[in-house]
């Protein structure tokens, strides 16, 4: 087969065929008189496994799975796998935290602070977070402290160390600075429980697709690995 051969299956162009080979993805690859790559079905099973991979660990791992499987380091191969499982299991369990924190946020009355509002570093001994963390969001629109008219010091009010656990749960499941603000900021517009269910709604959407591209990934590598296995036998 040629490059085009094995682009028209995905709609990918030739170039990008010789890029991924390149790169690694195919198995050792022949070449005729001319000079012209002749691709097998072996690589068409390789090309399969790749896009397969990619879609569930992202471009680079899905290069770095291929070339350790045609090398025949599986054992690498395998650690990259798992190493996503891993992280997708960790960003599961940190979403049903989120869900169960703001469950109790969105249908509670936030407990009022006795006596005065939080300082900075009340705040962040609560949180067990550094003072420069929530200097940082509220740098990043996050969070909202009042200003002592006295001293100017900052002051935590009960909306703002709400926002402030939210944004700590949120940060664990690995969200971006700018993307928490936008959730704080839909959730004061939303009043809390559209924005919420939309958001873990999205969460867990998210976290299924990714679930079922790992699993696609996985089917094709075996398909390839099996029929690496065939050839080496011949």
């Amino acid at each position: 087969m040629r490059p085009i051969d094995l682009a028209r299956e995905h709609g990918l162009s030739a170039q990008a065929i010789r890029n991924y080979e390149d790169a690694g993805v195919f198995p050792p690859t022949e070449r005729s008189e001319t000079g012209y790559r002749r691709y097998t079905a072996l690589h068409a099973q390789a090309l399969r496994a790749f896009l397969a991979l990619r879609a569930g660990h992202g471009h680079q791992q899905a290069v770095e799975i291929m070339r350790a499987t045609n090398r025949g380091d599986t054992e690498s191969a395998y650690r990259l796998i798992d190493s996503a499982h891993v992280a997708l299991l960790t960003e599961r369990d940190t979403r049903a935290e989120v869900a169960t924190a703001l469950d109790v946020l969105s249908t509670t009355t936030p407990t009022p602070l006795t006596g005065q509002p939080l300082t900075v570093g009340e705040l962040a001994r609560r949180l067990d977070l550094h003072p420069a963390t929530l200097r940082t969001w509220e740098t990043g629109g996050i969070l909202r402290p009042e200003r002592n008219r006295a001293t100017g010091y900052r002051e935590y009010g009960p909306d703002c160390v709400r926002d402030a656990e939210i944004a700590r749960q949120l940060r664990r499941g690995g969200y971006l600075l700018h993307q928490i603000a936008q959730f704080i900021d839909s959730l004061r517009e939303a009043g809390g429980t559209e924005a919420l269910s939309t958001f873990l709604d999205s969460w867990q959407d998210r976290l299924t697709t990714r679930s079922r591209n790992l699993l696609a990934g996985a089917a094709q590598l075996d398909a390839y690995l099996t029929a690496l296995d065939r050839q080496q036998s011949r």
